[in-house]
């Protein structure tokens, strides 16, 4: 018996909502995210009971975001003054250090970008990951892998992982 859709959404929207972050600005992330659940809420009812829930609502994100950019011209954060966006009272959860990790994953290559929002914000494995962007689990490996030191490299350069005195 499948689990209460209320449920999937509890279990699964915060991974779902950093996918659609790091392919996405924030405001065409919360639109992606809504209409991902739209999608999947109309798609549950044929959805195997052995299927990975994970797996194929990262899959209708990811076309959300696709569609989204096809509509409309990106908002990347490039050029922005960080402190421009500090958190305002409607997200009070928005920490500026996580604005400025979200600055940096945009700027990784394509790929990159998609393996390290997969792996690390929406917690796919990479042989998901790889059924995803249809190619193999290693190259999604070194995607990742080659994503993560490119982001830690930026933020190095900028002192962001450093602790401050």
């Amino acid at each position: 018996m499948q689990a209460p859709f209320e449920r999937i959404v509890q279990d699964y929207g915060l991974n779902i909502l950093r996918v659609c972050r790091a392919l996405l600005d924030e405001h065409r992330a919360q639109d992606a995210w809504s209409e991902t659940f739209l999608a999947a809420l109309k798609a549950y009812p044929q959805l195997p009971e052995d299927a990975n829930v994970l797996a194929w609502l990262v899959r209708i994100a990811r076309n959300k975001a696709i569609d989204e950019l096809r509509r409309n011209k990106p908002e990347i954060l490039i050029g922005q003054d960080v402190d421009s966006l500090a958190p305002s009272a409607q997200r009070p959860d928005l920490q500026l250090e996580n604005l400025q990790l979200w600055h940096e994953v945009n700027q990784l290559p394509g790929k990159q970008r998609q393996v390290v929002a997969y792996r690390y914000l929406g917690g796919m494995s990479y042989a998901q990951i790889a059924g995803i962007l249809s190619g193999t689990e290693a190259a999604a490996r070194r995607s990742g892998a080659d994503g993560i030191k490119n982001l830690r490299a930026r933020m190095d350069d900028q002192e962001l992982w450093r602790e401050q005195p």
